[in-house]
């Protein structure tokens, strides 16, 4: 894979140079030392793959993410030294179209190869979501569903451009919405904490991570908060699984859909928001094919249209909507 990186620190360019050199595929095609130059060099030779930090002189790596996302599109995975302190810029620049983030290596530890094993994961991980086949077709089979057997449940799902959008969204419900809501996120575990609390205090609603065994409730919204997956199951709670191990988005939001498809009793809407790869379409026909209603976000407002193209694509939405628009139907189908 050809990789870029964009750091102002000497120490920091070495450990990502060192880290990439365990694995022969990876070729450093260029190195910027702030956001502005990234830009340029983007636009020039643009790479399959770039390695951002936060953090710079010029321009900082949220105004560069947005900058090339808008110019010279690729691939970004935010690469920080302090994930705690810059919570809130990291999910700007996802918001901006950064697919993950990860902590930078660090030189000098007794075993250097492990410590260069998160982030290796992480661009394996956008090297398949950039060369995915197709995905495979999982059938759900038919349930009897008791009409406002369990109340509602909003089922969204998001990926690259996620944090903005369920930030956008989430503004557009009032406290006392009518429906539970649970959110799949394609972020990593150690950021899911952060996340919630971020959507929280910039939307205004209860925003905390599921806990293994909790049931949906109204006025709180759940986000998936490990690497593993998320469930529904027959009995209405939630539960995190390992299960399916060869699922290469870690939560999947078609695993989560499709439980819901297969197990939720009451009234539901699917929604599957901006993202790359195909992660949710599968899914989301399946809850159409339960007879849910069903939202893919448009590609207008999409900071990366894949995923709802996807769904588009197979006919899984019934309704395709801007995402200003996505808050005001779920405000009609769930009105108290």
């Amino acid at each position: 894979m050809r990789i870029a990186i964009v750091n102002d620190m000497p120490l920091a360019v070495e450990a990502l140079r060192r880290a990439l050199a365990f694995e022969p595929a990876h070729q450093v095609v260029w190195v910027a030392s702030d956001g502005e130059e990234a830009v340029r060099l983007c636009a020039e030779n643009t790479p399959d793959l770039i390695l951002m930090d936060l953090i710079m002189p010029v321009m900082d790596g949220v105004e560069a993410t947005r900058r090339i996302m808008a110019e010279s599109p690729c691939a970004i995975v935010i690469v920080t030294i302090d994930r705690e302190q810059n919570v809130h810029r990291v999910f700007e620049a996802m918001g901006f179209g950064a697919l993950d983030v990860v902590d930078t290596p660090v030189l000098g530890g007794s075993n250097p190869k492990e410590a260069s094993a998160p982030l290796l994961r992480k661009i394996l991980n956008v090297g398949w979501l950039m060369g995915q086949s197709e995905k495979r077709v999982t059938p759900v089979s038919a349930q009897p569903r008791v009409p406002g057997g369990r109340g509602g449940l909003v089922a969204i799902g998001s990926s690259a451009g996620g944090p903005a959008a369920l930030e956008t969204l989430l503004k557009g419900l009032p406290r006392n919405f009518g429906a539970a809501i649970v959110l799949v996120q394609h972020v990593d575990q150690v950021f899911a904490a952060g996340m919630a609390e971020w959507l929280s205090t910039s939307c205004g609603l209860d925003v905390r991570l599921a806990r293994d065994g909790e049931t949906p409730q109204v006025g709180t919204v759940l986000l998936a908060g490990t690497n593993h997956h998320i469930r529904l199951l027959k009995n209405g709670t939630l539960a995190y699984t390992a299960e399916p191990v060869n699922e290469i988005y870690r939560p999947s939001i078609d695993v989560f859909f499709e439980s819901v498809a297969q197990y939720w009793s009451g009234d539901a809407v699917g929604v599957l928001l901006t993202g790359m790869g195909r992660d949710g379409a599968q899914g989301l026909k399946s809850m159409r094919q339960q007879g849910f209603l069903t939202i893919a976000q448009d590609q207008h407002s999409s900071s990366v249209y894949g995923m709802p193209k996807a769904a588009a694509a197979i006919d899984a939405a019934v309704e395709i909507r801007p995402l200003d628009k996505i808050a005001p139907r779920l405000l009609e189908k769930f009105a108290k």
